[in-house]
């Protein structure tokens, strides 16, 4: 065969590939004039501070939930078009696929534009709690058909639109005559075989909003990560993918423990009041987020264990703990890393769902830094993996912190090992990102508040290479991990002494959730939310030792309050520690359509319509069931229903800013 042959049928082949990559730019042009009639007409709504650079900005973070939606929305067509038979390249069936494409995409444009009239009642972009806000409304044809008359010219610009996708759009020039051998038959399977693997790969990537390593699919709490104010969320999101995003996520309802949110306020009220004549006393906050670093690891919680022989993975924590405020029991509010932000830095539990993947993470609400940084306090956070893993960067953004340093920040940093000291798997292994930690607080202005997020004790659990003969961990892959990170927080602990601000800040140590277990009392349903609370004073002004009471991640924002001496009125689900009496303390946890509420020694277990369960902490194993039983059920259910009733309530109705 002559090589003009071979080039033809190559060519032929790679018709419906062509095609279909011009078709889908034209689906991303389509978003593109949806997110600027949007724009436009909202104008008011964004126009505030926005400049050429930040529309930019915001368009580009855009493309990314565009890749979203147009994979979704156009999934069949792309398998259609690839399909690497060549019986189907009739001119029949490409105008079947034509259709597929027109129809899906018009359809999301449709939904783009109507939802641009619909924004300035909710200055949010529509998720699925629109089907539940008007699902009994029988009124709403009406409305449409008014709005359709009001905005002729969105209905003009989509019909122009689909037009244009129509006309605009690339048929494939091939026929059955072009296959009217084995050989080509052959080559044109091959090359849309390829095809098609690779779309694959790309589409999963496209869906998911990446395929780096530690990239959860994106959210609608991801815009956060390309905006200034919470509102221009909505032109970066597009309308097709906020509701692909809430399907089976708008999962809060106000339940009717209550007639009203004051009733239950009376009971449990999460906002809180600056104590009477508090004086400020601005120290430094620093927060270390330990991934899994759970409590059955710390040697120092746990001389009871295995007969007074357990020594625990954490010798470095333990010489901490021996200078710090620490508590009788203490847990994490999640079982993830997303739980564990919103918990730890904004005072807000897991309940039902992580909150950074429903609707509600779109509400208004801040958290420690934001609030102090409106007291003149520089904020940053710190994550050793890629900027944006996790969803990290953006609710960093959302909750005030001023300043985010993660990967790329600390490998452009020339006084550090760069990119040679990546784990190959996350990000920047434990002990040098502390102490690049430790030196960017160094340059920061006091006062200061920072958090940091570490990443090696995580799966799949390894440790450096010069390290592999000095940690050889336990029973369990992760206690190798543990050991490492232990080492690096000692080590972060012995530069952050000969600081000049160390005397001045005080410290918070705890975990984002915990992890591997291999006693049986941290594998119950309480057990499991086992995790550090660890408070470091340097000054001394904070007593150390083993306080009575129960810590737990959402206790950290009002008690930075009251060391701080906060002035101001603030929402948090947790208490203040170092203020309020041992049996007032509590602990929340949800686990699997159950909420877990621990207080004056007991665990009560509420699956939203009654209790379930109820036992005693010092019944390690959870072996006896007291419901019904003990005197402290009907006042624990009492409160439980007030905490739920007004975590739902503001959750629903935007209520989680002090106002």
């Amino acid at each position: 065969m002559r090589f003009s042959d071979r080039k033809n049928i190559f060519n032929v082949s790679l018709k419906p590939v062509s095609a279909l990559i011009i078709n889908l730019i034209l689906a991303y042009f389509v978003y593109f004039i949806a997110r600027l009639a949007y724009l436009f007409e909202n104008y008011s709504a964004f126009s505030e501070g926005l400049s050429f650079a930040h529309l930019l900005r915001m368009f580009g973070g855009g493309l990314k939930f565009d890749t979203t939606a147009i994979v979704y929305s156009n999934a069949l067509y792309i398998l259609l078009m690839l399909l690497p038979l060549w019986m189907k390249e009739t001119k029949a069936y490409h105008k079947v696929c034509r259709w597929i494409f027109v129809v899906a995409n018009s359809l999301c444009l449709a939904l783009n534009l109507a939802d641009s009239v619909y924004f300035p009642f909710t200055l949010r972009r529509t998720t699925t709690s629109v089907f539940r806000e008007f699902g009994n409304e029988n009124n709403i044809a009406g409305i449409i058909g008014t709005e359709f008359l009001n905005h002729w010219y969105l209905v003009l610009l989509f019909i122009v639109l689909t037009w244009a996708m129509y006309k605009l759009y690339k048929m494939p020039k091939t026929t059955l005559f072009d296959f009217n051998t084995a050989r080509r038959r052959w080559q044109f399977a091959g090359i849309n075989f390829a095809a098609l693997a690779l779309a694959v790969v790309f589409c999963v990537g496209g869906a998911r909003g990446g395929l780096q390593s530690g990239v959860r699919p994106i959210t609608i709490n991801n815009a956060n990560e390309y905006v200034n104010r919470p509102v221009e969320c909505a032109l970066v999101l597009n309308t097709p993918f906020a509701l692909m995003r809430t399907i089976g996520k708008s999962v809060f309802k106000v339940p009717d423990y209550y007639s009203s949110i004051e009733e239950s306020a009376k009971v449990f009220n999460p906002i809180k009041q600056p104590l009477a004549g508090s004086v400020p006393n601005k120290k430094n906050i620093v927060i270390l987020i330990v991934e899994s670093f759970g409590r059955e690891y710390i040697g120092a919680f746990n001389r009871q264990l295995e007969g007074g022989k357990y020594k625990g993975y954490t010798p470095n924590v333990d010489k901490l703990i021996a200078k710090s405020c620490v508590f009788e029991y203490s847990y994490a509010n999640g079982h993830k890393s997303i739980d564990g932000m919103p918990s730890v830095l904004s005072s807000i539990p897991m309940f039902i769902e992580p909150f950074v993947l429903t609707p509600s993470s779109m509400n208004e609400y801040t958290g420690i830094p934001g609030y102090l940084a409106r007291w003149g306090y520089q904020t940053a956070f710190f994550h050793g993996a890629n900027r944006g893993s996790m969803g990290f960067l953006a609710f960093a953004n959302k909750i005030g912190f001023r300043d985010y340093y993660g990967r790329q920040d600390y490998s452009a940093d020339k006084r550090f090992g760069g990119d040679k000291d990546f784990d190959g798997n996350w990000g920047i292994w434990d002990e040098p990102f502390l102490q690049y930690y430790c030196t960017k607080m160094g340059e920061m202005k006091q006062p200061f508040m920072t958090a940091v997020f570490t990443v090696s004790s995580h799966h799949p659990f390894v440790v450096p290479e010069q390290y592999k003969d000095t940690y050889k961990g336990g029973s369990l892959p992760i206690h190798k991990c543990i050991q490492y990170t232990d080492m690096a927080i000692g080590k972060f602990f012995e530069s952050a002494a000969k600081q000049p601000w160390f005397k001045n800040t005080v410290f918070f140590l705890v975990s984002d959730h915990t992890n591997q277990s291999s006693h049986q009392q941290y594998k119950t349903d309480i057990g499991e939310f086992s995790a550090p609370f660890i408070i470091y004073d340097p000054s001394g002004q904070i007593q150390p030792g083993m306080r009575k009471g129960i810590a737990q991640q959402i206790d950290i924002l009002p008690t930075v309050m009251g060391i701080l001496g906060y002035d101001k009125p603030y929402l948090s689900f947790g208490c203040d520690l170092l203020r309020t009496q041992a049996q007032d303390t509590y602990a929340l946890n949800y686990i699997n359509g159950v909420y877990q509420y621990t207080k004056n020694g007991y665990t009560l277990q509420f699956d939203g319509t009654k209790v379930t369960g109820i036992y005693k902490l010092s019944d390690l194993l959870m072996e006896h069931n007291l419901v019904d039983k003990v005197p402290e059920q009907a006042q624990m259910e009492k409160e439980i229903k007030a905490i739920i009733h007004q975590y739902m309530y503001r959750m629903v109705n935007d209520k989680l800013e002090a106002k």
